[in-house]
């Protein structure tokens, strides 16, 4: 039986392609699922393992996996490499394929200089040659991990736009964004089942670590790539609409970088959305990095069950994700479902805060699903109108900023939610009070999300932008 269309079957000219069917968006979503594999590798086990087992001091782990997130603007230039220099032939999928195979040869070599790292501070934490020099190493690699994922996730998510339309967008995302979750999913399981080697074991060294290790961070990378290359496979020569709907000839001598970042600030609406993203995912993320103290302090919860507040969290994503894309948008439409998403998050918060007068985790882990649930809601309506909000010349460019605008928040929200946490403890004398200030504050961020999506327009955005790329297409953009 074949595979039933993703859209409704049209009368096509033979130089359009053939609309993605449902199986090929599973496949694409493979990709995704690699990503989140190799999140929970670099922030989950690398991060623990050299703050536990190889005694490196917390800031420097921390300051060290953090500055993939430091090169987002990179995610701009890379936009655009992929919407002007194809490579092989084709604008997305050659991008994708290296890069991913530059991350994972980078997550290999990041373990390896952890190790060097973990070694030469065994005896204890010294400033001294080979600590300085490992240390300068290990940023180095996080730097290139950092470039070759901004250098394959953002022609991956434009290469979205190229194969689909309004249309099916709105089914298509949450399909391949689950897949990430579901990636971050089988990751968190597999470091549970490579964790179990080491139970029972006590004063464990450098030595047992070295195979289950090494192992590890050799097998995932290695799938991966693999992962990436299937994905991909034949998706853009059959899929993509990329040659249909774009008005550039000879696009390597027309877009620019230059000319790129012009058209990307010929509109309003770029600045309008960019910071609707960057507002909402701070809504979205503030509460990271405070949620597992609360339940602590707040509900006296184990590390065990804090850990749980976030499995509900992303089984409410799960099915907000799933709901909205097949069901909510083709009904309410794209801004107004991002909308009910952005107040939905903002009444959550009260949930959170209610559920800290209880003090019962039953409570707190039922609002974090349904905040779960929310956040997959206003996620999907706003992936569904950043996709809108690009042109065929220029998707990579486009997509780049949006990355950058979401990669920026999510740094911002780590850094923020400690420090409220802090001026919180500082003003009142009750935990509850203080970690409800931060979640007052991220409810206060979501609705201020909603009132910056109350200007965005996708036709101003379209018109001004493709008015443009006609003008930089005539060589007359003056800037």
């Amino acid at each position: 039986m074949a595979t039933p269309d993703f859209v409704d079957q049209k009368r096509q000219t033979p130089s359009q392609p053939k609309p993605i069917n449902l199986l090929n968006v599973f496949r694409l979503g493979l990709f995704n699922l690699g990503v989140g594999l190799m999140a929970v590798l670099t922030v989950a086990v690398l991060n623990r393992v050299m703050i536990s087992e190889f005694n490196i001091p917390a800031w420097i782990t921390a300051g060290a996996v953090a500055l993939q997130y430091l090169l987002s603007p990179a995610r701009v230039w890379f936009g655009q490499l992929s919407d002007a220099k194809p490579l092989f032939g084709l604008h997305r999928t050659g991008y994708v394929r290296i890069g991913a195979i530059a991350a994972g040869i980078a997550v290999f070599l990041a373990v390896q200089v952890a190790w060097q790292l973990g070694m030469a501070s065994e005896s204890g934490w010294v400033w001294n040659a080979p600590t300085v020099l490992w240390t300068v190493c290990l940023g180095l690699v996080f730097v290139v991990y950092g470039l070759a994922i901004a250098s394959c996730s953002v022609p991956f998510t434009a290469l979205l736009v190229d194969i689909s339309d309004e249309n099916n967008r709105p089914r298509l995302v949450p399909i391949v964004w689950s897949m990430l979750m579901v990636g971050i999913v089988i990751g968190g399981i597999t470091g549970g089942i490579w964790g179990k080697t080491f139970i029972g074991q006590t004063n464990i060294t450098l030595n047992d670590l070295y195979f289950p290790l090494n192992l590890l961070f050799t097998v995932v990378p290695i799938v991966f790539i693999a992962l990436a290359f299937i994905a991909t496979w034949g998706i853009e020569k059959k899929y993509s609409y990329y040659a249909v709907r774009s008005s550039a000839q000879d696009r390597e001598d027309s877009i620019t970088l230059g000319n790129a970042l012009r058209i990307l600030t010929q509109s309003r609406q770029t600045a309008i959305f960019f910071f609707f993203l960057l507002t909402l995912t701070l809504g979205l993320f503030l509460q990271e990095a405070v949620l597992e103290p609360y339940g602590g302090e707040v509900f006296g919860m184990p590390i065990g069950e804090t850990t749980q507040l976030n499995a509900a969290w992303g089984i409410g994503i799960l099915i907000g994700y799933s709901t909205t894309g097949f069901l909510v948008v083709p009904r309410l439409g794209k801004k107004l479902t991002t909308r009910i998403g952005c107040l939905a998050v903002a009444f959550c918060f009260l949930l959170i805060i209610f559920s800290g007068f209880t003090a019962n985790p039953q409570i707190l882990q039922a609002a974090m699903l349904i905040f779960g649930i929310a956040a997959g809601v206003a996620t999907i309506g706003g992936i569904c109108l950043m996709l809108d909000l690009t042109t065929a010349e220029t998707a990579g460019t486009f997509i780049g900023a949006w990355g950058l605008s979401q990669s920026l928040a999510r740094g911002l929200a780590i850094f923020l939610g400690g420090i409220l946490l802090d001026v919180g403890k500082a003003l009142f004398n009750t935990p509850f009070m203080a970690y409800a200030s931060v979640f007052a504050m991220e409810g206060l961020i979501a609705l201020g999300a909603t009132v910056l999506l109350n200007q965005v327009n996708v036709e101003e955005f379209q018109e001004n932008v493709g008015n443009a790329v006609q003008t930089v297409m005539e060589g007359d953009l003056d800037g």
